[in-house]
């Protein structure tokens, strides 16, 4: 399986990413922010980092570049992709997921290893794990606070579509703890903390980031053998 790894100016983790990616047993494919070719890939990750750096609103110019017009629509028939960290911003931008990462609520830059709730498993990012397990995966951000009003949070909840949840403290004020969220298909994951980080014994905290990699090939393996992708997608 090809996983796709975007690169935009600023970008900071692609090569973690990719690296996570090779890890779990995928080809990593390097995709470019000015290149609208997503060269055959089979999912696509887009990394943290300060994607055109932050300049107006992280993650408001990278939804423009032409790498994304050909992200939204595969998206939007199926593709699976991760937005971690500014990719997460990415997507909320792009309007692929709900609501937004503003400033955390005190103002710091936070840079922790972070428990997490995984409250969903019913993606093509998370069904490698069990509901209610907990992992632990590094945050570093300075714009994770995750926002959006009320009628929103209470569709994420009601839909089961909050994937990740802050457990043993909230690093950055997100409302109702939230750490990741899905689209309906359950082919899109936003996620703030870093799964890359969390992929060798070496130089992480643990190797629970792995399971977000390891799902997605799962989830492709299972609709390449004829069935649906994690999310009810073909």
């Amino acid at each position: 399986m090809r996983i796709g790894v975007v690169t935009f100016p600023g970008s900071l983790d692609d090569g973690d990413a990719a690296r996570a990616a090779r890890i779990a047993g995928a080809e990593a494919v390097r995709l470019w922010h000015g290149d609208p070719d997503l060269h055959g890939v089979d999912a696509v990750v887009l990394p943290g980092g300060f994607s055109y750096g932050d300049y107006l609103r992280c993650g408001a110019i990278a939804r423009f570049a032409p790498v994304m017009e050909s992200i939204i629509d595969a998206a939007r028939g199926g593709l699976p992709v991760l937005g971690i960290c500014n990719g997460f911003q990415v997507l909320c931008e792009a309007h692929l997921l709900p609501g937004a990462l503003t400033r955390n609520q005190h103002l710091h830059f936070r840079n922790r290893d972070q428990w997490l709730k995984v409250e969903s498993t019913n993606t093509a990012w998370t069904n490698n794990f069990t509901g209610g397990q907990e992992i632990l995966i590094p945050v570093k951000n300075g714009e994770g606070c995750y926002v959006a009003d009320a009628k929103t949070l209470d569709a994420l909840e009601a839909e089961g579509r909050v994937i990740a949840r802050y457990v043993r403290g909230n690093p950055n004020g997100s409302q109702r703890d939230i750490a990741g969220i899905t689209n309906e298909a359950g082919n899109v994951v936003g996620i703030m903390p870093h799964p890359e980080h969390a992929v060798e014994a070496l130089t992480g905290p643990s190797l629970d980031g792995l399971g977000f990699f390891t799902s997605v090939l799962r989830a492709l393996a299972g609709a390449t053998a004829g069935g649906q992708l994690a999310g009810g997608q073909q």
